[in-house]
């Protein structure tokens, strides 16, 4: 077994490193749902399908059924007519190279992210910044860190680590992945999804029982972000005895800062210096020759 620094090191398989819905689900069957009739060679099974659909389909004089609305009437549906499952899954039992696919593209996508990308990272910031050196308590360390992170994203043309094909992630796992990793040669216990009762945090860092810091990293388009920053690191830092509590938002464009800056200010934290903005849009960042 590989060894490092006086200790065993666990080697994962590439393709366990990406974390997904199975290729056969309950979400995607609600999603294929109107998919699945036309596919029902049986025309009188097709009709008591449709219209008992459209029977518990909510309908409203002046607007369009919700998306709510329209997966409880599909949950309704398959319930009724449980035969619904079975050519549900034909179809994708008829599509399984496509699975082979899409797992394909995504293992090489994190291979890209994490192996390609963050060295590139950990170089960028060994060689311009400060950023392995150990501030005096994880609070400054943490914050220390997220700053340097944040000059590379913004000034030092890291934004393009967290871009694969043109395109920005996706994932915020991906982003905290991210960060989990330059945390490379600090002195503080850093413990991700860490779980004290209430429910668990992106990251604790811990230098002994007093001495603890919470972080949370979210991507600006996060439906949940209001809530999080009203309530949800705050419970967090209660659970686990923290005495300080720092949220990483990273915007990939202008109205996704624009969407961040009115929840802000709807909550009275603007000026929190605990809420870090990180500006990893692509369109505002010209090179030298360009500018």
């Amino acid at each position: 077994m590989p060894w490092a620094d006086n200790d065993y090191v666990i080697l994962s398989p590439k393709d366990l490193l990406t974390r997904d819905e199975n290729w056969i689900n309950k979400i995607d069957l609600v999603r294929r749902f109107q998919d699945i009739p036309p596919a029902i060679p049986d025309a009188q099974l097709r009709w008591q399908i449709s219209n008992y659909f459209q029977r518990v389909l909510p309908r409203h004089p002046r607007k369009e059924p919700s998306q709510k609305e329209y997966t409880e009437a599909a949950r309704q549906t398959i319930l009724e007519f449980p035969q619904i499952v079975d050519y549900y899954i034909r179809q994708k039992e008829q599509t399984g190279d496509e699975a082979t696919s899409v797992a394909s593209e995504k293992v090489q996508l994190t291979e890209q992210l994490l192996i390609l990308q963050l060295k590139e990272l950990r170089r960028i910031l060994g060689s311009t910044t400060e950023f392995y050196q150990t501030p005096a308590n994880t609070y400054e360390e943490a914050h220390r860190r997220v700053a340097y992170l944040k000059d590379v994203i913004e000034n030092k043309g890291g934004h393009r680590l967290f871009y694969s094909k043109g395109e920005p992630i996706q994932r915020e796992s991906d982003l905290q992945i991210a960060y989990r990793l330059v945390w490379f040669g600090s002195p503080s216990d850093v413990t991700t999804e860490a779980n004290d009762g209430r429910g668990p945090a992106d990251f604790k860092i811990a230098r002994g029982a007093r001495d603890k810091t919470i972080v949370e990293m979210k991507l600006a388009k996060n439906t949940q972000l209001r809530r999080n920053l009203q309530h949800q690191v705050e419970i967090y830092q209660a659970a686990s005895d923290a005495k300080h509590a720092i949220k990483v938002i990273l915007f990939f464009s202008a109205d996704e800062e624009e969407r961040v800056a009115e929840i802000l200010k709807e909550l009275d934290l603007f000026e929190n210096e605990d809420i870090v903005l990180i500006d990893a849009r692509a369109d505002n960042k010209p090179s030298g020759s360009k500018a």
